[in-house]
């Protein structure tokens, strides 16, 4: 049914599982930013320590092949830019749900959805996983606009169903799907 994190590429991008190696770039490019962190749901690493810490426990997980969880790696520049993810793997109904990154000084560079592409491409061809889907938060309509160029299909919004816990505020969540057979 799974493959776990297999080595994806494309023209411009190298998908494959993190190692230790990459926490200065990712400290440098992405998970110490709070404007990609607070879009992604997480939380801001301060220091490299942390961010070390983090990619041992991605390592280890490494281990499940229902584990899947890419280091987007720019090949001109062997440098990890973002990365993206299945936070959630169905396998009983045979689904996932993928999140996603990449840097502020990689973005309107078209890496999101090559990158989303291409892992929706291996995932039909490879796995048994028959749908994918994803959701942006109504703030963040540039994530709306990566889950359309990789073919995803808007299903509906849930209102006000995400909430700020450091502003108060609600947000919608926008949610895409794609089922094999549907990928162009």
């Amino acid at each position: 049914m799974h493959t776990g994190t297999q080595v994806i590429e494309t023209d411009r991008l190298k998908l494959r599982s993190f190692t230790l190696q990459d926490a200065g770039s990712m400290y440098m490019n992405w998970i110490n930013d709070p404007e990609i962190q607070r879009n992604y749901g997480e939380p801001v690493y301060e220091s490299i320590a942390l961010v070390e810490e983090l990619l041992q426990k991605w390592i280890l997980f490494y281990a499940r092949e229902d584990f899947y969880r890419w280091a987007v790696i720019l090949k001109d520049m062997e440098t990890c830019i973002g990365q993206i993810a299945f936070y959630h793997v169905d396998s009983e109904h045979h689904q996932a749900d993928i999140e996603y990154c990449i840097g502020q000084a990689f973005q309107n560079e078209g890496y999101a959805s090559e990158t989303l592409r291409a892992v929706i491409q291996y995932i039909f061809a490879h796995t048994r996983l028959h749908r994918l889907q994803a959701y942006h938060r109504g703030r963040n309509t540039v994530s709306g606009m990566v889950l359309k160029k990789a073919n995803m299909k808007y299903e509906g919004t849930l209102k006000e169903s995400f909430y700020y816990s450091d502003t108060g505020e609600y947000d919608d969540k926008h949610y895409y799907g794609i089922v094999k057979g549907s990928v162009e």
